[in-house]
């Protein structure tokens, strides 16, 4: 009987061992597998999570109100900038009628234009100066009208006119800021559609570049509408490039350009293949800034600034708060009662001039503020300078583009609007030395999220396509090639 029952007694342990193994083992595997799937769980939602985006919204900015069942004429028209004896000798006459008021002895630019430097740029563009041959120039690349939301859309399309086997053409759009306009970016244009020919590369990235005037500037029809901002025309811009047949795109900008390109990529970032700036608007408020001001030019390592940020932003009052103050006065007029000044610049030639070339002198170079002549000719030539104040005389645009600051200044007075909405596409920076203001890197990821290249330019301000033409591009290419390879 014992010979029956140890067996079976034996055989009974050894099952309950077993049992009491596999419980324990599954005491440890069952929460660790359930661990797993859930956090499996929770990376798939939130890689599902929506990013807050700008809205895209609609409008309408034609003259009157829409009418709800008319279609709007989709077509591309080419189009040609003209000129008349008329217009040349209405000019010549403003300008012989001028009236100078003298400087102060050694003012300089500190007090704005330097009216005897003044009276040489107008003697040139009264007795030398060749708009017809400037006409020519600005009609080499081909000039479009499409009308979008009720007005005229003006543009520049140029396409590459080689494409190396294999290769893709990347669209890139180049939006302008003021008192700039579409014919900044003239110079850069054949280094980015022909970069190979230019040195800058082996035309592995080559590029369709689209340049759009901003409505209310140069030749893009202005808004009969209050209201229009740049989320506006970063809707109007994400129109124009359907279409012109594009899907995704890349965009870059500087001053407002900036701003609208931003817009663009929190608006549809499944267009917008990346944004590359060269400004970033940002507020410096909140405590944490208020830390990195105070320790950044004694630490720098430990808030995140480097040590080019601390030798372009302190010392940090003189930077950041006077020079900005200095230079910001146009702001104020152009953000509460535009038309009041601008009506007195839409009549004078010379007053027109005197305020746009103002900003060509400083911006570049704050130094230039103690030159004679504003420095301008250091890095411009006067057939440049004039050529850019002749788009805003032809086309009375002085007025309307002054607006677009009231326009937006008046919903977002201190233009952080833009931090409420990340921007989650490739993002890449340029900044140059004598911008208005610095932005370090780790500021700026506040709003761009996903920076893949952040360049300290050696040299140029702020109108850095016009004046650093070859810089610019550099590091354009350098930042759609690190996202292609991404």
């Amino acid at each position: 009987m014992w010979q029956e029952v140890l067996p079976n007694a034996w055989e009974s342990i050894l099952s309950r061992i077993r049992s009491f193994q596999y419980s324990q083992k599954n005491a440890v595997l069952v929460p660790a597998a359930a661990l797993g799937v859930g956090g499996m769980v929770v990376c798939w939602l939130m890689s599902r999570r929506k990013v807050k985006r700008l809205e895209v919204g609609d409008g309408w900015w034609g003259s009157g109100e829409r009418a709800l069942r008319e279609k709007e004429d989709e077509r591309i028209r080419p189009f040609r900038i003209e000129i008349s004896d008329k217009e040349i000798e209405d000019l010549h006459r403003r300008l012989d009628q001028a009236r100078y008021a003298p400087p102060l002895e050694g003012a300089a630019f500190h007090y704005g234009f330097n009216s005897d430097y003044l009276q040489k740029v107008v003697a040139y563009w009264r007795n030398q100066f060749d708009w017809r041959k400037q006409v020519e120039i600005l009609n080499k690349y081909p000039h479009f009208h499409t009308t979008i939301e009720g007005i005229d859309i003006h543009f520049i399309h140029v396409k590459p006119p080689y494409v190396p086997h294999g290769r893709a053409v990347q669209p890139i759009l180049m939006v302008h800021g003021w008192p700039g306009s579409f014919y900044e970016f003239y110079k850069i244009i054949p280094l980015l559609t022909e970069p190979a020919r230019y040195g800058l590369g082996d035309g592995d990235v080559v590029f369709e570049v689209i340049c759009p005037s901003i409505p209310g500037y140069g030749f893009s029809e202005a808004p009969h509408q209050k209201g229009f901002d740049t989320r506006a025309t970063a809707r109007i811009f994400h129109k124009l490039m359907k279409r012109l047949g594009f899907k995704e795109y890349y965009v870059q900008g500087g001053d407002w350009g900036s701003s609208i390109t931003t817009n663009m990529a929190q608006m549809l970032p499944e267009s917008v293949k990346g944004v590359h700036v060269n400004l970033v608007f940002i507020t410096i408020r909140g405590f944490k800034k208020l830390i990195q001001v105070m320790l950044g030019a004694y630490v720098p390592w430990l808030v995140g600034f480097t040590r080019e940020d601390v030798r372009r932003m302190y010392p940090f009052m003189q930077k950041n708060v006077y020079d900005i103050l200095r230079e910001s006065g146009y702001l104020h007029i152009q953000a509460t009662k535009p038309d009041t000044a601008g009506c007195g610049l839409n009549d004078s030639p010379v007053g027109l001039a005197a305020y746009i070339l103002e900003k060509f002198s400083t911006w570049t170079d704050k130094s230039f503020l103690h030159r004679d002549d504003g420095g301008l000719e250091r890095k411009y030539s006067l057939d440049e300078l004039l050529t850019n104040v002749m788009i805003y005389w032809v086309t009375s645009s002085i007025v309307s583009s002054m607006r677009y600051y009231k326009e937006n200044l008046s919903r977002d007075p201190s233009l952080s609007d833009n931090t409420r909405f990340g921007v989650y596409v490739p993002a890449g920076i340029a900044a140059f030395p004598e911008e208005i203001t610095h932005v370090p890197r780790c500021w700026a990821k506040t709003i761009f999220k996903n920076i893949v290249s952040y360049s300290y330019m050696p040299r140029g301000g702020h109108f850095a396509a016009f004046e650093e033409p070859k810089l610019l591009a550099q590091d354009i290419i350098h930042f759609v090639r690190r996202v292609e390879q991404l």
